[in-house]
């Protein structure tokens, strides 16, 4: 159910039907303590959270080999991220700042026109904003090489740190931070499309729920996306309840109406 008891400002819903909803005896939440002390409780520890999972997972777990924790479901494996949420957008990385900076403008709009009294609200909020920084975080500081090459009709992106080779004709990447470690077989430089550095972003759990016929979940993700996927479904549904509930109050003042003389 809805937090709070709401109902359709002005004078007519029904002329109106786009009128502004708002709650009952509206109190915005930017001066309440404990609506911030909601939204950035979630933003601040999931924020460290995250940082330092990803810290411990680049500092502990092996480059090439991962760690089986739940046999068929799950295991860390390390992977360096240069698109989106599991994988999606590769190379876009100054779009996905300016847009991780665009939705960080727009949890402070809406928690700034929250009422004090939507807790869910502040909570989705807080894991959005915790979860945003996390990953800007990285693709901020987190810079590594990223080398597209074609070979036998495919197209084959690596990420990583370029190291030092001796045969020529050939370059060889290394893991990040540990360049030393090789994380794949050298590669012919008459194969490279494209090589440039950019920020990343530090992925370390992948799910597998495999079957012989189809990998169902091929990507890896991290704390911080959890936190995204988690924060977008509790503002869906404070945006389904505010639907619901404006509907509801439509619904009853249409009722009490009375009806025009004939």
């Amino acid at each position: 159910m809805n937090e709070a008891k709401e109902t359709v400002t002005g004078s007519d819903a029904q002329s109106h039907p786009s009128a502004v909803f708002v709650p009952e005896n509206f109190a915005s939440a930017c001066f309440h303590v404990m609506s911030h002390l909601r939204l950035w409780s979630f933003a601040v520890v999931g924020l460290a959270i995250d940082l330092w999972s990803k810290h411990w997972a680049f500092s502990t777990l092996d480059a090439n080999e991962g760690t089986l924790v739940i046999p068929n479901v799950m295991r860390f494996q390390r992977s360096l991220n240069s698109g989106a949420l599991f994988g999606m957008g590769k190379g876009w990385t100054p779009l996905f700042i300016i847009a991780s900076i665009l939705a960080l403008g727009f949890v402070f709009y809406l928690f700034a026109q929250s009422d004090r009294r939507r807790k869910t609200l502040h909570i989705g909020l807080g894991l959005v904003l915790g979860g945003a920084l996390g990953n800007l975080y990285d693709r901020t500081f987190v810079i590594a090489d990223v080398i597209k090459y074609q070979h036998s009709g495919r197209t084959y992106t690596v990420v990583g740190l370029l190291q030092e080779t001796q045969i020529p004709g050939y370059i060889r990447i290394g893991a990040w931070p540990e360049r030393e470690i090789a994380v794949h077989p050298p590669i012919r430089e008459e194969w490279v499309v494209s090589q440039r550095q950019q920020g990343v972003v530090r992925d370390f759990i992948k799910m597998e729920p495999k079957t012989p016929w189809f990998d169902w979940w091929p990507w890896v993700f991290n704390i911080a996306d959890s936190m995204l996927v988690v924060g977008v479904g509790l503002l869906m549904l404070n945006f389904w309840w505010d639907h619901k509930a404006e509907r509801q109050a439509m619904a009853a003042k249409a009722e009490a109406e009375p009806l025009p003389a004939t």
